[in-house]
């Protein structure tokens, strides 16, 4: 890598130049320096006086074959080294990203959807690529999407509903059924799937955060289905603890339910379903860890 250090009033200095002159510092000989920096003694010492010139003053006394730094040469050696203390770090950093190490994905995730699919996915994608960091967060569908028009989020976990599609690069991870959620002893606990009209009068836990809650309420409404909302929460966790404490039931997406306590059936008669997919903006290049994590995530076994 070659770099040229432009400072104040004009004055530029090539990085070979400083490594030459940090190394005839350390090592107060021109041959030694040279050895060490895998050069020829006298491409050195014409590259220490190019420099010296155009600072203007001497950075060495030469003593025949002994050299030592000139007052000036130790008033200046700490920025030297501050100088390539900074390439190695660009160097570094440059590195780190053209090997996908260390380097951030800033992933949204809407808030409905259940963990344990996408945890399976992210933890084989970080023993793939163990050097990319992951920060993931939570929000609404609406959100996400604001955030990721604003360039605060790369990819986003989401179902794209109607128009999404449209605006923003998607790719289909997995589908999942909507299941109605209840304790144990329920009385539709006899049932192997659950037509919407077996629900009507029945207690319901609302799920406030559910992006087709309004379409669910509106087959409820065209069927003359009548729910009782005893309980309303945008908190998943509250959700499931209430329906384990005999609240009511609810509808949730199948891989949602984290509670082992609760039993679930699929509901039919409509059946509901919801496809959960990865977004991203179009024309947006992605990084290298985030097209990575694309690719893994198409190639994903997502229904195992």
């Amino acid at each position: 890598m070659s770099f040229r250090v432009t400072a104040s009033g004009g004055l530029a200095m090539e990085m070979f130049q400083v490594r030459y002159v940090l190394a005839a510092a350390k090592m107060l000989n021109f041959t030694k320096a040279a050895a060490e920096c895998n050069v020829s003694q006298p491409a050195l010492t014409k590259a220490v006086k190019t420099l010296e010139d155009e600072l203007g003053a001497p950075l060495f006394h030469r003593e025949g074959k002994r050299i030592l730094l000139s007052e000036f040469g130790r008033s200046i050696l700490p920025h030297l080294q501050q100088i390539m203390q900074e390439a190695h770090a660009t160097r570094t950093l440059a590195d780190n990203f053209r090997l996908l190490n260390q380097v951030p994905i800033r992933l949204g995730v809407m808030s409905t959807i259940g963990h344990v699919k996408l945890a399976r996915f992210l933890a084989k994608f970080q023993r793939d690529y163990h050097g990319v960091e992951l920060e993931v967060s939570e929000a609404s569908v609406q959100e996400l999407k604001n955030r990721l028009e604003q360039g605060d989020l790369d990819l986003a976990v989401l179902n794209p509903l109607e128009g999404l599609g449209a605006t923003f690069r998607v790719h289909d991870l997995y589908s999942e059924r909507y299941v109605v959620v209840f304790a144990p002893d329920h009385r539709l606990a006899s049932l192997n799937a659950i037509k919407l009209v077996d629900l009507s009068q029945e207690p319901y836990v609302d799920r406030l955060s559910c992006e087709m809650r309004d379409l669910v309420m509106g087959v409820c409404r065209e069927r003359n289905v009548s729910l009782y909302a005893r309980f309303r929460s945008e908190r998943e966790d509250w959700i499931q603890s209430m329906v384990l404490a005999r609240i009511g039931f609810a509808f949730m997406p199948e891989y949602s339910v984290t509670s082992p306590e609760l039993l679930q059936r699929p509901l039919i008669e409509p059946a509901v379903a919801r496809t959960v997919s990865l977004a991203s903006v179009p024309g947006r290049p992605y990084s290298p860890a985030t097209a990575a994590m694309v690719r893994a995530a198409q190639t994903f076994d997502w229904p195992g």
